[in-house]
């Protein structure tokens, strides 16, 4: 029970480093008081740990792998108290976190990724980590509410590829009688909310639609990044075209094979219904099919990351890392730049400043971490990973 605790824990924290950098993590354990003054650790400790850490919490699942599943079934809304599951579950999370190392810590990123995948990944969609909550409330916000619709990157990037899954993952807008698939730009601040709300697509989720946390498809196109950097080209391939395969069968939509021999199709540029903020110019003129040619890793590395921001929707903060990480997918900028010149224009958020608490009730520390961190505290500031 300690183990899988852990394991939540650095879910969750990893998350949290990625967003902001530096962050309360080794000591706040260390503290016996539970004091909120807590001195924060460089996100490049933070990531150490959490190696540690799953280390150690791998050890006590195998260990107890052969405990029969209603020991913690009552209690685990994931896989019901196969433990066994979980093990896949923490290494896929430790490939996770290797893969972010790529660049800034190479080594250690590629004997991380092979301990993960030698002691057993996530393969195929039966382990699949989802949360089976009560009640979605994702439902609420975008059904009931109608605060959000799916963005304009991804919907073009889709539209432009003819990418069966459209159907399965998002509704179809109406705009002058005209029924598509519309994507709504990021920075858009709508006067019209009910004709936001009819003309752009909306994901397809309802209050019984269980949380994604990590996906076959995901662990796969990991692995094949893996292979494009430190192993072979042709494992490379079998590994991303594998990684679609498994994306279009969660799913449940149908010609992967078509799909992943598409050398033609590229995203779409962006036509905006309302007719605001078109963008005549697509952002990438990417393929779908791998590049058997290519001279670079660069070419099939961006096929990698935009097939996998496809596979991993709605996880918005792990797109958001990789973006950071690679360049991948090449992104519209925001409509409206309200950062006060903070991002340049045409540029894109680093990381999430601190919250003003922490400046009244953590001063010490936080002072610290921006130290740390090596840069303002602000969004343009660029993080560890």
């Amino acid at each position: 029970a300690i183990a899988l605790a852990q394991l939540f824990r650095i879910a969750i924290m990893h998350r949290m480093t990625d967003t902001y950098g530096p962050i309360p993590y080794s000591k706040v354990i260390e503290d016996s008081s539970e004091s909120l003054t807590v001195a924060y650790d460089s996100q490049e400790t933070v990531y150490m740990k959490m190696f540690e850490e799953l280390d150690a919490v791998i050890t006590v699942l195998h260990a107890n792998e052969q405990m029969s599943a209603e020991a913690f079934r009552k209690s685990d809304n994931v896989y019901y108290g196969d433990i066994k599951k979980w093990i896949k579950y923490a290494n896929s999370l430790k490939l996770r976190i290797a893969m972010r190392l790529s660049y800034i810590k190479p080594d250690i990123a590629r004997a991380k990724a092979e301990e993960a995948v030698a002691d057993g990944v996530i393969l195929d969609n039966a382990d699949n980590a989802y949360m089976h909550a009560p009640e979605n409330r994702v439902a609420l916000i975008y059904n009931d509410w109608g605060d959000h619709r799916v963005g304009a990157d991804i919907i073009s990037y889709m539209n432009g590829y003819k990418d069966p899954r459209r159907a399965v993952m998002f509704t179809q807008g109406t705009w002058n009688k005209k029924t598509d698939y519309y994507g709504m730009r990021i920075g858009t601040d709508p006067t019209n909310k009910s004709a936001m709300v009819s003309t752009y697509s909306n994901q397809i989720v309802d209050s019984k639609s269980p949380y994604l946390w990590m996906n076959a498809a995901e662990v796969t196109f990991l692995r094949a990044e893996y292979e494009l950097r430190w192993g072979s080209t042709e494992n490379a391939r079998t590994f991303y075209e594998d990684a679609i395969r498994l994306s279009f069968e969660e799913r449940g939509a149908s010609g992967a094979d078509a799909y992943i021999a598409d050398a033609t199709h590229t995203p779409a540029a962006y036509v905006d219904p309302i007719g605001k903020y078109s963008v005549s110019t697509p952002q990438s003129s990417v393929t779908i099919a791998w590049d058997d040619k290519a001279t670079d890793i660069e070419t099939n590395l961006e096929k990698i990351i935009t097939q996998k921001w496809i596979a991993i929707f709605p996880l918005g903060t792990e797109a958001w890392a990789e973006h950071r990480r690679t360049g991948y997918p090449r992104l519209m900028p925001a409509t409206n730049n309200r950062s006060g010149g903070i991002i340049p224009e045409g540029g894109y958020a680093n990381r999430m400043p601190y919250p003003v608490e922490e400046y009244q009730e953590n001063n010490e520390h936080i002072n610290e971490a921006v130290s740390l961190l090596g840069g303002p505290d602000n969004m343009a500031t660029v993080s560890y990973t």
